[in-house]
């Protein structure tokens, strides 16, 4: 195999690697707490996600380091779906990295809008680690002032989850 096509392999694989992984899993039933604006509110769920290989920039070619387009379908307390671009890289001795932002549009709580989630993740030799944030003054309609964390969990059968811990700010 060439080195561009051990390239392309190793981020392909760590794009899919990457693509919900986490260091325990969750209970895929959603949860909540609080319902007033400005407490922290709780929710998990599942999602489905494909990720595509996009082509290298001019000169990348021969980089490990691999660009993909996301595309996920959220489920539970957040309907809805999620796009964005990931760069990613893995060795072959299963240790790599990704970050990634994400547009998600849909329901989150009965609230419809749309927000972006900046998240990221570093892998030891197979070991994950991944966290992730609400982009400031990123949410629109009614979810506007929304911050928070993210996180990605995989459970023991491979079913992708994620973890939401969000705050809506009133709006002046």
């Amino acid at each position: 195999m060439t080195k561009t096509g051990t390239n392309v392999l190793a981020w392909v694989l760590g794009a899919v690697l990457f693509q919900g992984c986490a260091s325990t899993p969750a209970a895929a039933t959603p949860t909540r707490t609080g319902s007033e604006t400005n407490m922290t509110k709780h929710v998990k769920g599942i999602f489905n996600v494909k990720a595509t290989p996009l082509a290298p920039d001019a000169g990348a070619a021969e980089s490990p380091i691999g660009r993909l387009s996301i595309d996920k379908r959220y489920h539970g307390e957040l309907e809805g779906t999620g796009v964005g671009q990931m760069l990613a890289t893995l060795d072959a001795g299963q240790s790599g990295g990704y970050v990634a932002l994400e547009r998600v549009t849909g329901t989150l709580q009965g609230r419809k809008g749309s927000f972006t989630l900046m998240h990221s993740g570093s892998m030891t030799r197979g070991a994950f680690k991944v966290v992730g944030s609400v982009v400031p003054e990123s949410g629109t309609d009614e979810l506007q002032g929304i911050s928070g964390s993210y996180e990605i969990q995989i459970d023991e059968k491979g079913v992708h989850l994620y973890v939401l811990d969000y705050t809506l700010s009133a709006q002046p």
